[in-house]
């Protein structure tokens, strides 16, 4: 394995370089509790098992037959880590959906100072919102598509696509991710939406009721019956929201690859 490492060497930093950019900021493999030894590990195995199954004929330019380096090769490498980072982000953006829907509704049911530091999104995060983010990962795992990313996605992304290719197609690439942030919104209010709307309508409704009946304090004792109504609501509905993750899985990692493929083809002559 190490001689065949040192035999390819170029080759090798070019892949470990869009693998570690994937691998630093996808969800899961991005946390701080991940130690950095499974993590470089992780990369290694990956780069050195793609190296022998990708065909790299676009690389032919920035490396020579003889295993030498181009004046191009440094940038190269550069540009290969943002291509993983990018990718990484995108995948970033689906997950952050969930986490975010949860928060349009914790402000209603009074959780959001039930906010503690979440080591998936590592911000800030209300405990629905975890909880989201917990349910999307395991959704995620259970649907191999960590396995669908790295042994076809990224095997696939080397075969399409080079740095030059994203230079090239700069601004198609800020208007896709621009428009996986607006993707992100929609579907966190999609998600939010039904358990939003009820907790609006008992607001109203109590609302009403104190204005009616003052001495009842319907406001104070509302509180309850809100939080146990939206956990009813969660429960209920759970299994939905769970289509729903997996229906946003596949839409967000087909777009992903589906951009990297046409930029790549943009690039072809």
């Amino acid at each position: 394995m190490i001689q065949d490492i040192l035999l390819s060497a170029p080759l090798f930093l070019l892949v470990a370089a869009r693998s570690a950019g994937l691998i630093f900021t996808l969800p899961l493999f991005s946390m701080r509790t991940v130690s950095w030894v499974a993590k470089i590990a992780l990369i290694g195995y990956i780069s050195y098992i793609l190296m022998g199954q990708a065909v790299f004929d676009r690389y032919d330019s920035a490396i020579k037959e003889d295993g030498a380096l181009s004046i191009y090769f440094g940038l190269l490498v550069l540009g290969e880590g943002m291509i993983g980072v990018i990718i990484g982000f995108y995948v970033s953006i689906i997950f952050a959906a969930f986490s975010t829907a949860a928060q349009f509704f914790a402000f209603q049911m009074g959780f959001t100072a039930a906010s503690t530091y979440d080591q998936l999104s590592q911000v800030e995060n209300p405990l629905l919102g975890q909880f989201f983010n917990f349910a999307a990962i395991l959704i995620f795992v259970q649907n191999h598509w960590f396995q669908v990313i790295f042994m076809k996605g990224l095997k696939k992304s080397f075969e399409a696509v080079t740095v030059f290719d994203f230079i090239r197609e700069q601004s198609s690439i800020v208007s896709f991710l621009l428009k996986g942030l607006t993707n992100l919104f929609a579907d966190a209010f999609l998600i939010s939406m039904p358990i939003m709307g009820t907790l609006f309508l008992i607001t109203v409704c109590t609302g009403l009721l104190s204005k009616a009946a003052p001495q009842m304090n319907l406001l104070s004792e509302g509180f309850p019956v809100m939080i146990l109504l939206a956990f009813m609501l969660i429960i209920w509905i759970f299994p939905s929201l769970c289509d729903f993750f997996t229906r946003a899985f596949n839409t967000g990692l087909t777009d992903i690859f589906n951009m990297i493929f046409i930029t790549g083809a943009g690039g072809k002559t």
